[in-house]
């Protein structure tokens, strides 16, 4: 007997992640998923039955929170659920007026545009039993700021809560999506013991470059920006094998909008000299190449992607690149346009 699983989706702003860090409170065994509106809300639905294929447990629960979805979205999930050999409930919790139609429709989809989705979320699971009573204070910050309440004391705190999570770009969303929520949830617990100071807004704003190192720090400080260096050089390290291109003879690791390309590239060159070059996407299908002496990258990027530069250090364009929520998706494409590259 494995027991229940829940399978959290949610927006990707404040509202969104607050909503998860109440269910992490309430639930063993519960896995964390985020979208953004539009097609990347289908493709985390796949995502989620796929876990629950894999994972066999005896119950599962599907929980939506701050996103709302179209008629397609909801025909779409109920598809899935109902092709799949699994016990599977849904439950959504939102508060946009666009989800009214599917809210009138499905007795699962509770719409409340009175509240934001965590204080909804709150008080649905306070209302079922859950211990959670200590967060009442955090969820009326988040209510303030997400349906805007101008008049609320906790009004200016939820706008360093809300950049707090818009400005953790630190850890990659997509290449590294739990530890993205665990660096989100950190930041906003963390957060939550200036509530009770002194102009608690100002004292939280002094302190966000502090709680943002604190998640990252080992051994020994350092600027923020080496520290997130080797943090995400240690998880690619990790993760390598999965994201390892090939060009000719040479082996690279392909990253997808990892930022400071020049330090995370160099820094995992130099721990990974089995790899020869480090290559980098982003969603308007511009390349970034890094080299440490065992590859000439303007050559790859001349040749590929009709760019240039130096030995070392190159960029260039994808023409024709499909951006995509999955990386598979993006490696595929990558690896596909080398190959003809290496026989063109």
């Amino acid at each position: 007997m494995k027991g229940k699983k829940v399978y959290h989706l949610s927006h990707i702003d404040l509202d969104g992640y607050s909503c998860q860090l109440i269910t992490q409170r309430c639930f063993e065994h519960i896995a964390f998923f985020n979208s953004n509106y539009g097609k990347e809300i289908n493709e985390r639905i796949k995502q989620i039955m796929a876990h629950i294929a894999f994972e066999k447990y005896d119950e599962n629960l599907i929980l939506i929170t701050d996103v709302n979805l179209t008629g397609d979205q909801a025909r779409f999930l109920l598809k899935m659920v109902e092709e799949a050999d699994e016990n599977i409930e849904i439950l959504l919790l939102d508060h946009h007026k666009t989800g009214q139609d599917c809210a009138n429709k499905y007795d699962w989809y509770h719409l409340d545009v009175s509240r934001c989705a965590t204080k909804i979320t709150y008080d649905y699971f306070l209302a079922e039993g859950y211990d959670i009573e200590d967060m009442a204070k955090y969820v009326e910050v988040v209510n303030a700021i997400d349906i805007w309440l101008h008049e609320s004391e906790y009004f200016e705190l939820g706008k360093v809560c809300m950049r707090l999570v818009s400005n953790s770009r630190e850890v990659n969303r997509m290449l590294f999506s739990s530890k993205n929520s665990a660096y989100i949830f950190h930041l906003l617990q963390e957060a939550q013991a200036y509530f009770d100071e002194k102009d608690a807004h100002i004292a939280l704003d002094n302190q966000v470059h502090a709680l943002k190192k604190s998640f990252f720090i080992k051994d020994k400080d350092n600027t923020l920006e080496n520290l997130v260096s080797h943090f995400i050089v240690d998880m690619l390290s990790q993760n390598a094998k999965n994201m390892t291109v090939k060009y000719h003879d040479k082996i690279g690791i392909l990253t997808y909008s990892i930022g400071n390309v020049s330090i995370i590239g160099n820094d995992f060159l130099v721990k990974n000299p089995a790899f020869d070059f480090f290559m980098d996407i982003n969603g308007r299908g511009n390349v970034s190449l890094r080299a440490n002496n065992n590859a000439d990258v303007s050559a790859l990027a001349k040749s590929v992607f009709n760019g240039g530069g130096h030995a070392n250090a190159s960029g260039g364009r994808f023409d024709g690149f499909k951006d995509s929520f999955i990386y598979e998706d993006i490696w595929q494409q990558v690896q596909d346009t080398l190959t003809i590259g290496e026989n063109g």
